[in-house]
């Protein structure tokens, strides 16, 4: 599932191959930037921004986001994709290189002068040189919804998703519905922080030390069976802001009590 971990690693593979090259082919197949063209235009930079990506070429941002499905794939100049070509949104190419979005479910060109119109809103990026500790502790501790809801609220910080509340709570022996006004929110973000630092620089997510397959997580994705500490099957339910916006989470119910 991509979060700001992935979206991270997304960048860094399209700035390396992108970054300082003239576009040769630029094809947005989304209604509302599909006649875009910036053929000719350099590639200045590709940055994330919490779970949103921003491909900066010449006085334009190509931003996507990956949602649940979407991905970035880069490949040699005439390489075949690995994806069907009716999964692409976005293609970018230089002579060298062509960088493809498939299952991306947002897709805009707009004028990079106009970015904070699309992550303004966001809150500190973990994963960013302007990471503020004490201002994004300040926003998750002042919510009183669930802390697992909270946690995952980009406006709050942004980059962590269903997967990392799961996990990080598991941690920290925090129940996924303790209000977040009533959880130690500064040593719930530090672990988050130096967690996804790691994760980024790896391969595979891993919260348990363990990267082999099956061995990586705590408690996600392992509903009905034994906790990795205490042998009490895992369970798992729903939360979210709206009855629309529900994820599911997991805990274990005696490290995790209510």
């Amino acid at each position: 599932m991509p979060e700001g971990d992935t979206v991270h690693r997304a960048a860094r593979r399209l700035h390396a191959a992108l970054a300082g090259r003239a576009v040769t082919r630029f094809d947005i197949r989304v209604p509302g930037s599909a006649t875009a063209d910036l053929r000719g235009q350099t590639v200045h930079a590709v940055a994330a921004r919490g779970k949103h990506l921003l491909m900066r070429v010449g006085e334009h941002t190509l931003h996507s986001h990956l949602k649940m499905e979407g991905e970035w794939h880069v490949y040699r100049a005439g390489e075949r994709w690995r994806k069907p070509a009716f999964k692409a949104r976005a293609i970018v190419a230089t002579a060298t290189a062509e960088a493809v979005g498939f299952d991306l479910a947002m897709v805009e060109v707009l004028p990079t002068r106009d970015e904070a119109r699309v992550v303004g809103h966001l809150g500190p990026d973990p994963l960013g040189a302007d990471w503020d500790a004490d201002e994004a502790a300040r926003r998750v501790a002042a919510d009183p919804r669930p802390i697992h809801v909270a946690l995952q609220d980009q406006r709050h910080v942004a980059g962590f998703g269903n997967e990392y509340a799961s996990e990080l709570l598991f941690l920290r022996g925090v129940h996924p519905e303790r209000p977040a006004t009533a959880v130690d929110v500064p040593a719930l973000l530090a672990l988050g922080v130096r967690t996804i630092r790691r994760n980024v620089e790896l391969p595979v997510r891993v919260f348990t030390g363990d990267s082999r397959r099956g061995q990586e997580r705590w408690v996600y994705g392992r509903e009905h069976r034994p906790c990795r500490r205490c042998g009490t099957p895992i369970l798992r339910g729903a939360l979210g802001a709206s009855a629309i916006s529900e994820r599911v989470v997991y805990w274990c119910p005696r490290c995790q009590p209510a």
